[in-house]
């Protein structure tokens, strides 16, 4: 549980049974970082995981002999935003959380310690992140634009060539520190006092949105930004823990108009919604599997459909 002790940062990954890939997460961390500089901690959160993975998961931490990991276990999956904020109930009195994907590798000797030293001297950022690399160590996009409903409907790099300022080019290769509107998810270095001001994660959503969630709320309220810092970077393999079927296509728009509604308001979330029933009504005719999706965005999308709300309480013997 949370302590008067202090540490520079608190990492919190989220496992779903994806053990090795948790496992070798934690291990990367703590290989990468030898500066006596910096104090941290690493929480792991295994999110009602199998109760194999689980066990898995426990004797390969337990190799690692440290004393700066925490396992915590949800008897329930809570999702990305619920499981990361499990991680920031048991995280000791800190200056920043490092919310780090569990299909990660650090690739940047001492991250931690450099996105720190940025942070400090860059009073207006609340959110940092590392350029993210793929397993072969190539360039993948990590900025991106607030989810809105013109950004669905004129699509990503119709914004970038109309509006290059207001959208910055995705793809570009960036050399030095630039102020972003979110930064991915799968590594983002947080300011803890502006994060814990603003509620942290809101854990309605359950798998998607919750950076540009937290990113809108952090510039609305505070007026504080995402930054992307190149001089650093990670490996990130992607979704390793997310079998993506048509369940998840589902709750990827549950989320998205959840997250339209919450800061554009009803009339914008009413036209994407419609937006979507005449696209998938005419996707469903070629590919019947998306009549499921179009029924769920006839009934609205109602955020009682997400995920969360079909999660079984587990116990491990």
């Amino acid at each position: 549980m949370e302590t008067n002790t202090k540490v520079d940062v608190s990492c919190i990954i989220i496992n779903y049974n994806t053990s090795q890939f948790t496992f070798n997460a934690v291990k990367s961390i703590l290989e990468s970082h030898n500066e006596n500089s910096l104090t941290f901690e690493v929480i792991v959160v295994d999110n009602n995981s199998k109760p194999e993975d689980y066990k898995t998961l426990k004797k390969q931490l337990n190799t690692l002999n440290s004393q700066l990991i925490t396992l915590v276990r949800s008897k329930f999956n809570t999702g990305f935003g619920g499981g990361n904020m499990l991680g920031v109930q048991h995280a000791k009195n800190c200056k920043y959380y490092a919310f780090i994907n569990n299909d990660t590798l650090q690739v940047t000797p001492n991250c931690l310690v450099v996105l720190k030293k940025f942070m400090e001297s860059t009073p207006d950022a609340a959110i940092c992140s590392p350029q993210m690399l793929d397993e072969h160590k190539n360039f993948r996009a990590t900025i991106d634009h607030f989810s809105s409903l013109q950004r669905e409907i004129l699509k990503r790099a119709t914004l970038e060539f109309l509006f290059p300022k207001t959208y910055l080019n995705r793809k570009k290769t960036y050399k030095n520190p630039i102020k972003v509107q979110y930064v991915q998810g799968s590594f983002m270095f947080i300011n803890a006092k502006y994060f814990n001001t603003v509620g942290g994660f809101d854990t309605n959503l359950f798998l998607y949105y919750e950076e540009s969630d937290l990113s809108l709320r952090l510039l609305k309220t505070l007026k504080k930004y995402n930054y992307l810092v190149p001089q650093t970077e990670y490996i990130h393999y992607k979704s390793a823990s997310i079998n993506r079927n048509i369940a998840i296509k589902i709750e990827q728009k549950i989320a998205l108009l959840y997250h339209t509604e919450k800061h554009y308001g009803w009339l914008s979330k009413k036209i994407l919604n419609s937006y979507f029933i005449v696209r998938y009504f005419l996707t469903s005719i070629i590919k019947p599997k998306y009549w499921k999706l179009w029924l769920t965005l006839l009934a609205g999308a109602p955020i009682s459909k997400s995920l969360k709300h079909k999660q079984k309480i587990n116990f491990i013997d």
